[in-house]
């Protein structure tokens, strides 16, 4: 089988991205693919570089089984073109800052998130739930469980797809 590697991005790194490196890869895991799928996740502002996730996200996260204490926020580099095949970015102002930087032949899917989403077409946005109440941070786990349910069922059949290709080699 082939590998897919996935990165996520929001503005700090510290809630949205976070959640969904979390949740998405305890999905991976669990669907036994942790050596097909890589994930990793990002920010476009450099103001949390190094901190583990906004203790409010860990939280909700850990409320609902995911652990991201051992994420770490980090800030977008042009490598990370050249190494992800998905970049998925939580709401459209950042998906701007991110194509501003893209290379024009980056091969990769870059998109937002939530294009993956089938539970909540009212929004393609993830909120930034930074300066909210409570509720906020489980709004973004339920957005991020329902995209991520579509995105593994995408790369699944993806490297279904190639696993066949290869066979027929």
């Amino acid at each position: 089988m082939s590998n897919i590697s996935v990165l996520f991005v929001c503005l700090g790194n510290i809630c949205r991205s976070p959640t969904a490196h979390g949740v998405f890869e305890q999905m991976v895991g669990e669907a036994g693919l942790q050596k097909n799928i890589t994930v990793d996740s990002c920010g476009t502002g450099d103001w949390h570089i190094g901190h583990s996730p906004d203790e409010r996200s860990a939280s909700a996260a850990l409320a609902r089984g995911y652990d991201l204490s051992h994420l770490r926020s980090r800030q977008i580099n042009g490598s990370d073109f050249g190494q992800f095949d998905y970049i998925l970015v939580m709401d459209k102002q950042n998906l701007l800052d991110v194509q501003a930087m893209c290379p024009s032949d980056y091969p990769g899917k870059l998109e937002l998130f939530l294009d993956y989403a089938n539970n909540f077409s009212e929004t393609k946005e993830v909120p930034d739930p930074y300066y909210g109440g409570l509720s906020g941070f489980d709004n973004v786990i339920d957005l991020v469980e329902d995209a991520s349910k579509t995105l593994l069922s995408t790369m699944k059949s993806s490297l279904q797809a190639g696993q066949s290709k290869q066979k027929q080699s």
